[in-house]
């Protein structure tokens, strides 16, 4: 987000307890992110569980990271089971999606964000923190499908790829284990990230 843009964020902000949203983030910090929703789109699913891992300075901190679950308003879908294998009775005791979101907010702070179509899931956060802060989040996104891809082709190319999770994964030469929920999708993000980091020889992994 260019500096006008951040400007005009912050004079919007709802509620001043969410201005350190826009402090300049922690060197070498990011945050893996991974969230499951009630269907598979990001403008109608409701927010199901969320996944968060702290990078730093190069280190994913597992002992630290954030698993929630939400407790949604409204039905899951059976193609969405599918995918992320949680059911109604899995969500009923989850917590609320304000406050879920309250703890989010927090763990990443003015953090860059990491995921594997890291747009699905702050798109569905903006549609919840939208109408409350009266923003959608600032926070740089990573993309790692787009990072692998200027990694094996070029940051100048145009060409097809397969930028499958399973292809990605096998190609890095990481492991492809783990059940699929969000805290698992969060760490599969964040071990690609760290991979190609080391691959181009950075010595910021975030540059």
């Amino acid at each position: 987000m260019n500096p006008i843009a951040r400007w005009w964020y912050r004079r919007k902000l709802r509620d001043a307890r969410f201005a350190y949203l826009f402090d300049a983030p922690p060197p070498d910090e990011a945050v893996c992110l991974d969230c499951e929703a009630s269907r598979l789109s990001a403008k109608t699913g409701e927010l199901l569980s969320i996944g968060a891992i702290r990078i730093v300075a190069g280190r994913l901190e597992t002992s630290s990271a954030l698993r929630l679950t939400v407790r949604p308003r409204g039905g899951i879908e059976g193609e969405s089971i599918r995918v992320h294998g949680l059911r109604n009775v899995d969500v009923a005791s989850g917590l609320p999606v304000e406050e879920a979101l309250r703890r989010l907010l927090h763990f990443i702070g003015p953090r860059p964000v990491v995921g594997y179509y890291i747009d699905f899931d702050m798109d569905l956060i903006d549609r919840y923190v939208h109408p409350w802060l009266g923003i959608r989040l600032p926070n740089r996104r990573i993309e790692v499908a787009t990072e692998y891809y200027h990694w094996r082709f070029g940051r100048l190319a145009h060409r097809p790829a397969d930028l499958r999770l399973e292809t990605i994964l096998r190609v890095l030469e990481l492991p492809a284990g783990g059940r699929h929920d969000a805290y698992h999708d969060a760490l599969t993000a964040g071990l690609i990230h760290l991979k190609l980091a080391a691959l181009r020889g950075q010595t910021s992994y975030l540059t």
